[in-house]
């Protein structure tokens, strides 16, 4: 990490709207080996998540001591960048900063695009189906209207009533396929689970 100076990153922290990270009183009697440490296993980018704290500290006029927090944030990224961590936070759909050193971000990265691929897959799947039943919603709503109308107009509802339908098989079609990728996506996780030193390559 690029030691960056106070007055430096102090000017740039006052433009940034993320939430405090700390209180005041937390500021004053800070550990910033432990802060660090903490950070460091939960894989946060290590320049903003110091910015973040640069500018909750401000208000309470404590300088947090940059020194100690990477120290820590070292220590705490080894526990963060484990392959199984990476499956946990790629199926969780966590964003991944590229914060593990080269000799552990291989491993890492293969558990994490296992757990990302049954991440999105479930996202997808989740998407579909919410969308063919707002269009099963709409069709029966129109089915209600196409009963009161007459000659152009209810044609002009059938019309729209097979489209929805289409529309909603289509997507339920697409969610089943995709639902057999999820369970051969699910079962190479639970496989690198059981096994994280293995070396196989995923069926996608």
């Amino acid at each position: 990490m690029r030691y960056l100076p106070l007055a430096s990153m102090a000017a740039v922290v006052l433009s940034l709207a993320a939430c405090n990270t700390m209180s005041k009183e937390e500021c004053r009697v800070a550990d910033w080996a432990v802060v660090g440490d903490t950070d460091g296993a939960a894989g946060y980018n290590p320049q903003s998540r110091f910015a973040d704290h640069v500018r909750s500290c401000s208000k309470s006029g404590a300088v947090p001591d940059q020194t100690r927090w990477y120290e820590g944030y070292q220590a705490g990224l080894r526990r963060y960048c484990t392959p199984l961590n990476g499956a946990s936070t790629g199926e969780a759909g966590r964003a991944y900063h590229n914060v593990c050193p080269p000799e552990l971000n291989s491993d890492f990265m293969r558990g994490y695009s296992l757990g990302k691929r049954v991440h999105d897959l479930r996202s997808r799947i989740s998407s579909l189906n919410s969308s063919a039943s707002s269009k099963e919603y709409e069709a029966d709503k129109l089915h209600d209207e196409r009963k009161k109308a007459e000659g152009k107009k209810r044609r002009e509802i059938r019309d729209r009533i097979d489209d929805l339908e289409r529309d909603r098989r289509r997507m339920r079609r697409e969610a089943d396929d995709l639902g057999y990728e999820l369970s051969e996506a699910e079962r190479d996780l639970a496989f690198f689970r059981q096994n994280p030193t293995a070396q196989f390559s995923p069926g996608y």
